[in-house]
């Protein structure tokens, strides 16, 4: 089976809008949260979140959105967005030339994209008040493909003339990491050469509040004590936004363009928990399948694996269960393999951050460090057994593993190399 290369990164994300200065901040563990200018009222408990900078869509009119005056998006096609569709189509420009695709690269029938998000509550809810008050022959003609769940593979597909494989993601939090894992099937079973896989999120008010009503954001008004993953005294997650785009191709690609990849895709593994819709399962038993399944497709031992990446959103349940996951199958391994979050830098990007992080962990492979955990003072009780190292270990890993779960149980894991 055709081997699968990461070749290509974008971000825009809380840490940073390309890749250099993610590098930099996930190596120096500094935090890109802010206090939330529409959090900051009285009825509004949770006041941080991790915001992007650079770019302004707080306005239903795309006509008054700012962004980075290096992207050239035109008028037609920014009309048609999301505000995570922006961060996302500056995230591919990025990707492209990363990854050095031409044109032809990028537009033919061996090309593909797979994307996640969970669309854009803030232009749904702003259509839907037009057509109630005042009638549907006053909506936006382009309000749906703007705003509903797709509304990213809508716009990047056929902004980027793609021609190949394509469909949208929505396991929740789980989504681009099941995007990368069926990215990785389509090109490692001979159907597609090339995949771009995104995630995005609109990280505003509308998209992260709703997570109050859930019990599950953190409370936190000190940015630097708002997302502690594994520490006893976490109270919740940090919302967050951005876009992620990784370029996934196979070995033949890879060496007729002649490019050198960051990372190579190992093989992947996903199950569920069956037990609950919102919780994950106490002893994290859909986690450790997943990451057993991931080991075994990619024959990989347990022993092998030396960082993980974790989901931990520093929720109260959630963190624990993914310990005892980590326990169950790493077993007498777990002392030796590095564990860290770095939604303690960045938030929790909901179906963002299975790409986001699986970005992170390429980067960290290509330059040879493996990120600290970020803001934890105090271990957890339940949490004392793995190996969580306070700061960045500038030391190569050669196998990596990311995790992500979402709501009803969907857990997925993914294996990825370092390029020797």
């Amino acid at each position: 089976m055709p081997r699968v290369f990461i070749t290509g990164l974008g971000l825009v994300t809380s840490i940073g809008n390309d890749t250099a200065t993610v590098v930099r901040n996930l190596r120096d563990l500094r935090h890109g949260f802010e206090s939330y200018l529409p959090f900051q009222k009285p009825e509004i408990p949770v006041k941080v979140t991790g915001t992007i900078k650079g770019f302004t869509t707080d306005s239903p009119d795309q006509e008054d959105w700012t962004f980075p005056a290096r992207y050239k998006i035109k008028r037609e096609l920014l009309r048609t967005m999301a505000p995570h569709g922006l961060f996302a189509h500056c995230a591919m420009l990025q990707a492209v030339e990363d990854a050095q695709l031409a044109d032809a690269d990028i537009s033919n029938p061996q090309t593909g994209l797979y994307a996640a998000s969970g669309g854009s509550p803030y232009l749904t809810a702003y259509h839907h008040e037009r057509l109630h008050k005042l009638g549907v022959m006053r909506c936006s003609p382009l309000g749906i493909v703007a705003s509903i769940v797709g509304t990213l593979n809508f716009n990047l597909v056929a902004g980027f003339k793609i021609q190949g494989s394509s469909c949208g993601f929505s396991s929740a939090c789980a989504s681009s990491a099941h995007a990368i894992g069926f990215a990785f099937d389509d090109i490692s079973l001979g159907r597609q050469h090339r995949m771009f896989v995104v995630g995005g999120e609109d990280g505003n008010l509308d998209a992260i509040l709703p997570f109050a009503g859930m019990r599950t954001l953190s409370l936190q008004t000190d940015p630097n004590l708002a997302s502690r993953p594994f520490d006893a005294g976490r109270d919740g997650f940090v919302g967050t936004g951005g876009g992620a785009v990784l370029v996934l191709e196979s070995e033949e690609e890879v060496a007729r363009r002649g490019v050198k990849p960051y990372a190579e895709v190992l093989g992947w593994g996903q199950a569920s928990d069956g037990y609950n819709v919102a919780i994950s399962h106490p002893e994290g038993s859909g986690s450790a399948a997943a990451m057993s399944n991931a080991l075994r497709a990619a024959r990989v031992s347990p022993a092998e694996v030396n960082y993980v990446n974790a989901h931990a959103t520093s929720t109260l349940i959630g963190d624990i269960s993914e310990a005892k996951a980590l326990r169950t199958v790493f077993q007498e391994s777990l002392p030796r393999v590095a564990v860290s979050s770095t939604k303690a830098l960045t938030g929790h990007g909901l179906s963002l951050a299975g790409a986001m992080e699986s970005a992170f962990c390429a980067l960290a492979l290509r330059d040879g460090f493996i990120p600290g955990c970020a803001h934890l003072a105090n271990v957890a009780p339940e949490c004392q057994a793995l190996n969580l190292p306070r700061a960045t270990e500038n030391r190569q890993a050669s196998i990596v593993m990311k995790n992500s779960s979402g709501f009803g149980g969907a857990n997925v894991a993914l294996l990825f190399k370092q390029i020797g």
